[in-house]
């Protein structure tokens, strides 16, 4: 795989990510993990793991019966079956008390090939800003 072949499946992860949360599609969403993955969302300690990731999603989403995340990817850097980047996201949610939000906001994402398929190695959510509407 050449270097633009693998920005452009960097690339699909993050937009099969966002795909999945809008589709509320568990399946998508959880294939752009590696299987070793570490998720930080809120808190200060990860979510280990493709199968327990996708099972703290889940959750997470059974909170918001209406949301619609937007991304952008921000700077990538490649090295080898590693890369290391940024990505930004933009997210309007219903909560299931009839709460509106929105929230901007910060990945860090470092994403590993295994067997020639990119995906999710770690990634920690940082709110730039939210507010209710």
């Amino acid at each position: 795989m050449s270097l633009f072949e693998d920005r452009v499946a960097i690339n699909d992860v993050l937009a099969r990510y966002a795909d999945g949360v809008n589709q509320r599609d568990a399946a998508l969403w959880s294939s752009t993990w590696d299987q070793e993955g570490e998720w930080f969302l809120f808190g200060p300690d990860p979510v280990l793991g493709r199968d327990a990731i996708a099972a703290a999603w889940a959750e997470a989403m059974a909170g918001f019966p209406f949301v619609v995340m937007m991304v952008s990817q921000g700077a990538v850097t490649i090295a080898g079956d590693r890369a290391t980047g940024r990505s930004y996201s933009s997210e309007v949610a219903r909560t299931a008390d009839g709460k509106r939000m929105r929230v901007h906001g910060c990945y860090e994402d470092n994403y590993r090939k295994r067997d020639g398929v990119w995906g999710f190695s770690f990634r920690r959510f940082t709110v730039l800003n939210s507010e209710d509407y």
